[in-house]
């Protein structure tokens, strides 16, 4: 996950690294990583440079150099500014910026854009449900976006979340299983798989306590064995994004090695 090595921003365990994030790409290739989920946050939306002509060709040009590519953005914006909540104007408003992103993503060749239905961005009835559904359903240029696939990270229980993803059709939609999250509220990977397994399209690798916050991996309680178990037998072959505890004593690089290690060794199980 983009900003996982750069110094926090703010305290924050994810945002956009302004500062470092051009540094990120060799840091990546330093490290042994080839992947980077883009974080795009609300703050200056239309100034990241995911979504500046100027940016997308550096994006380009780094990736290259570095042997870095950027298969997916976590929409953290749409989280934090949800147009489902919104009405009016502002509702108009946050729907465009929602559709820049998925052609800026088109432009760059980013197969997935990851919408968080948590925190602020949960949905709370099913109003705001179908805001989101219609608005996905009915959008001229969504059908448009040259492969680019909606993943949901939603905080739904495993048969409403199933319930929910139906609604939209597969070849455009998904989910993003985050291991962390699932693991704080709760589920079980059985059920869970059960009910929407065959639409994981990306993971989110990380540790939450049950109820709590993120850990290192292997220190909550995420039920890993359990959870690859399930993605093997779904025949999951998409990505495994490292949204893990942050270091505590900066050496960014020496703790994803060894995040990336322990996920081998359950993906190899």
């Amino acid at each position: 996950m983009q900003g996982r090595l750069s110094p926090a921003v703010d305290g924050r365990i994810q945002a956009f690294p302004w500062k470092d994030w051009e540094n990120e790409f060799p840091s990546a290739q330093a490290t042994g990583l080839h992947l980077m989920e883009w974080t795009l946050d609300y703050d200056r939306i239309h100034q990241n440079p995911l979504l500046t002509p100027t940016g997308q060709v550096r994006i380009r040009h780094l990736g290259a150099k570095y042997d870095v590519t950027v298969p997916s953005v976590t929409g953290d914006c749409f989280m934090q500014a949800p147009f489902w909540k919104a009405t009016g104007s502002d509702r108009i408003a946050l729907q465009e910026d929602f559709i820049q992103v998925v052609t800026a993503c088109q432009n760059l060749g980013v197969a997935i854009v990851v919408v968080p239905l948590v925190d602020n961005g949960t949905l709370e009835n099913r109003a705001q449900e179908d805001v989101l559904v219609d608005f996905l359903l009915h959008q001229q240029e969504l059908p448009k976006h040259g492969g680019v696939s909606i993943v949901f990270e939603c905080d739904y229980a495993p048969d409403k979340l199933g319930r929910f993803i139906e609604r939209l059709p597969a070849h455009r939609f998904g989910v993003n299983y985050d291991i962390g999250n699932s693991a704080a509220l709760g589920y079980r990977p059985a059920e869970e798989f059960q009910c929407y397994g065959v639409r994981v399209q990306n993971v989110h690798v990380k540790d939450r306590t049950l109820g709590g916050t993120t850990v290192p991996l292997g220190t909550g309680d995420a039920d890993f064995a359990a959870v690859f178990e399930q993605l093997a037998a779904c025949r999951y072959s998409g990505n495994y994004i490292m949204q893990t505890a942050r270091s505590n004593d900066g050496d960014h690089r020496g703790v994803l090695r060894a995040y990336r290690d322990m996920i081998l060794t359950w993906i190899n199980a």
